[in-house]
């Protein structure tokens, strides 16, 4: 029975230190995120450009629109992120024998792309509801109610979780790359017998985000195109579509915006998740 509870326990930190993370995650990076999605769903073809636009048009607040779903979606979704992470551990040193510190890369990208699975359920709405609020400008602009509203109408529950399929096929290898360039830098630039740094957290976390977007991006503009329309699209005609606009070159459009988010956004992450896990593990 303390078995059990030790481990229910253990969730429950997984889960309140991740949710933790994903609020400092948008909170830092939702300005470059919204830039990142209008460039790729072909509303400005400059950030530099959207980010002048948006301010006029908005205020600064404007760089914020939209922020509302990945709050409320990201902190849940990072709190199933971690915690499936973790799952993903326990289940990978079940069928291996091996405990966590013995892991290979291989181990911790296959409880990495784990962790994605449990994700996409919570990620995938509340993406799409992000996507239709961001690429919204003006008075006109409608709020998060407004939208999911207007989705329901259009196509039910189905159009609300458009781009599910998508969005795994981001997540499972994206965060297979996250947690496994995240655990081999932290263990590169810790001092064994210390506790980690903040500046090593902070840089494993960075290079962790970057990595990720790197790998997934083209899968990330196919993602956003197919979930910024109304009507119902497959994966094969979005990519279709994009690749007649521009070739390979056109699945990168707002790569610049997501890499210039994915280190600051993905460092404030694990440092959240860190401080959080290490208060929890004191407190209780």
């Amino acid at each position: 029975m303390d078995d059990v509870d030790s481990a229910l326990v253990d969730n429950v930190k997984s889960f309140a230190a991740g949710g933790f993370g994903g609020i400092c995650a948008v909170l830092t990076g939702h300005p470059f995120d919204l830039v990142k999605v209008r460039l790729q769903t072909g509303l400005y073809n400059s950030a530099i450009q959207c980010v002048k636009d948006t301010v006029a048009k908005d205020g600064l607040t404007g760089l914020y629109r939209g922020v509302l779903p990945p709050l409320i979606g990201v902190t849940p979704m990072f709190a199933v992120s971690f915690w499936g992470y973790d799952v993903g551990k326990k289940l990978v040193g079940s069928f291996t024998g091996k405990t966590a510190d013995q892991f290979t890369i291989k181990d911790i990208s296959t409880a990495g792309f784990i962790s994605a699975i449990p994700t996409t359920l919570v990620a995938a709405p509340f993406e799409r509801v992000k996507v239709m609020m961001q690429i919204q400008e003006g008075a006109k602009s409608k709020g998060m109610g407004a939208v999911i509203a207007e989705m329901y109408k259009t196509g039910g529950i189905r159009s609300i979780f458009k781009g599910s399929v998508a969005t795994l096929a981001r997540d499972g290898p994206g965060s297979a790359l996250y947690f496994a360039t995240y655990e081999y830098l932290k263990k590169e630039l810790s001092t064994p017998g210390k506790d980690l740094s903040i500046f090593a957290i902070m840089t494993a976390g960075g290079f962790a985000g970057v990595a990720m977007w790197l790998g997934v991006f083209p899968i990330d503009t196919i993602k956003s195109t197919q979930q910024s329309s109304n009507v119902p699209i497959s994966i094969g005609q979005v990519t279709k579509n994009i690749y007649a606009k521009g070739g390979i070159k056109a699945f990168f459009p707002g790569v610049g915006p997501a890499l210039a988010r994915s280190f600051p956004a993905n460092a404030a992450t694990f440092l959240g998740v860190e401080v959080a896990r290490k208060a929890l593990d004191k407190a209780f």
